[in-house]
């Protein structure tokens, strides 16, 4: 037997909990020729047997499972894609169990906008040669017509996505667990509401985004707000609210000598505001930016988020300074996938060492640093107003992915991905997320690859090793894909 892991999101530190995300709605589909059924008894009874197995696996996956039966003829591949194009899936999953022609299914393939998986997995690693028939034999020629179903694919313009392997198979259950990631994730971005108020930080044009681009690719909606949207709720915040959000700094974070507690309650009282307003609008993500002149309470709010950004963060709900809708949807997108985010950029190449330094200030996510958050209490928020306790950590060490989303001149989004190794070593103190990754190569070159690359100067570290699944996404929302490895 194999030993299934979902890549359900990570868990944050207590009191915290993680926004959970809907399991994805999985078609599945068998298919055999039903001239096989008659002619060779138990033959069905073990397609569907070996049907029951898989299903049971893809639920330990946390799928939601949708089973459509078996597809035996033309007609009923007709009456079954009917069914499935009025049910709300993300994926399709058909299980080639033994030769089926292409075309009883073809208006599946055809009629279906939804990603379509085409799996072979036969009931063991092998047959029993000495004993099997022709009967028994065709439970396992799966692989007899997994190549037709490609070609049906192809022919109809719509990628070829195949699994061939045993039910019990691990390196084909890990392609799977893929899939499945992907379609959560999927699900995830199709409904996903972006919030963004305030303004770009002035000139930085690579991180400013069309929406309408975004929102063409990767599906949600935007929702315009201002800092008037924060300001209200500000003001409606009760004394309990900010003691809870206290209480919840307490537990989680680690103080800095010098850590200003009365700052500390003002910025938890920006938390409890920014929670009432992530509730209100319903958000997913949330970028915002703002600089204000010294004596308006627009500007004290602009200064008082590091704490509730990094908890929402830590929940799932990327909340990301200087406007970044697209740092913040791939935050959203490596926590979906397994792997948290916290918000990166590059700081300083350790040539001694051979590691690149990258990290930023607040957005950083518990439920993947290396130890509790440190409250440092720094004079002035470089670039930024004001100032006040800010939040200095590391992602946890072992492996790591860089993942940023990048607008092409033409319009296109283009997914830029690199994998590397967080590593222990020196850290400077000064209120930052910093995490030392080795690429596998000099620092500089690792910088010069990532640079020309199309990535903005800001993006998501999550941490496992996850460009297969990116490279999946990435088709499969039809964006560019670039792994950066040099």
């Amino acid at each position: 037997m194999i030993e299934l892991v979902p890549r359900f999101p990570r868990t944050p530190p207590a009191p915290l909990v993680r926004t959970p995300v809907a399991a994805p709605r999985i078609a599945l589909v068998a298919g055999g020729l039903g001239a096989y059924w008659p002619q060779f008894d138990g033959l069905l009874d073990t397609v569907g047997e070996t049907n029951v197995r898989i299903t049971a696996h893809l639920e330990e996956l946390g799928a939601t499972i949708v089973d459509f039966g078996i597809v035996s003829d033309v007609p009923e591949g007709a009456a079954v894609a009917k069914r499935i194009a009025a049910d709300d899936v993300d994926m399709l999953f058909l299980l080639v169990s033994t030769y089926l022609t292409s075309g009883q299914i073809l208006p599946l393939l055809r009629d279906l906008n939804v990603p379509i998986v085409v799996i072979a997995l036969q009931p063991s690693p092998k047959m029993e040669h000495d004993t099997f028939g022709t009967g028994e034999w065709l439970a396992y020629a799966g692989s007899a017509g997994l190549p037709e179903m490609g070609v049906a694919l192809e022919r109809l313009g719509k990628p070829v996505h195949a699994v061939a392997g045993h039910v019990d198979d691990a390196r084909a259950w890990e392609r799977i667990s893929s899939f499945v990631a992907v379609a959560r994730t999927m699900r995830l971005l199709h409904s996903a509401r972006h919030g963004m108020m305030g303004h770009l930080y002035p000139g930085m044009f690579d991180i400013a985004s069309n929406i309408t681009s975004v929102l063409k690719t990767l599906g949600g909606h935007v929702e315009i707000l201002e800092y008037d949207d924060l300001r209200v709720r500000y003001e409606a915040v009760t004394s309990e609210e900010i003691d809870a959000v206290v209480e919840t700094v307490q537990a989680t974070f680690k103080k800095a000598p010098g850590a200003d507690a009365e700052n500390i309650r003002f910025q938890s009282r920006v938390s409890a505001a920014l929670d009432r307003l992530v509730a209100d609008k319903n958000l997913d993500t949330l970028a915002y930016f703002h600089f204000g002149q010294p004596s308006d309470i627009y500007y004290q709010l602009a200064s008082g988020f590091p704490i509730g950004a990094t908890l929402l963060s830590s929940r799932g709900i990327p909340t990301v300074t200087e406007f970044e809708l697209r740092a913040a949807i791939a935050m959203l997108i490596t926590g979906a996938l397994g792997g948290g985010g916290t918000l990166t950029e590059g700081q300083a190449l350790d040539f001694d060492a051979g590691v690149v330094e990258l990290g930023h200030n607040d957005a950083a996510d518990m439920s993947i640093a290396e130890t509790p958050p440190t409250l440092r209490n720094l004079a002035v928020f470089h670039g930024k107003g004001g100032g006040g306790v800010s939040i200095e950590c590391g992602v946890a060490l072992g492996p790591v992915t860089q993942f940023s989303i990048g607008e092409l001149g033409n319009g296109r989004l283009k997914f830029i991905v690199s994998e590397g190794v967080a590593v222990d070593g020196p850290h400077i103190r000064i209120g930052n997320t910093t995490t030392r990754v080795d690429f596998g190569c000099d620092p500089g070159l690792w910088t010069e690859q990532w640079a020309m690359s199309g990535s903005t100067h800001h993006w998501s570290m999550g941490r496992g090793h996850l460009a297969g699944d990116i490279r999946l996404l990435a088709g499969l929302l039809g964006a560019d894909f670039q792994l950066v490895q040099p």
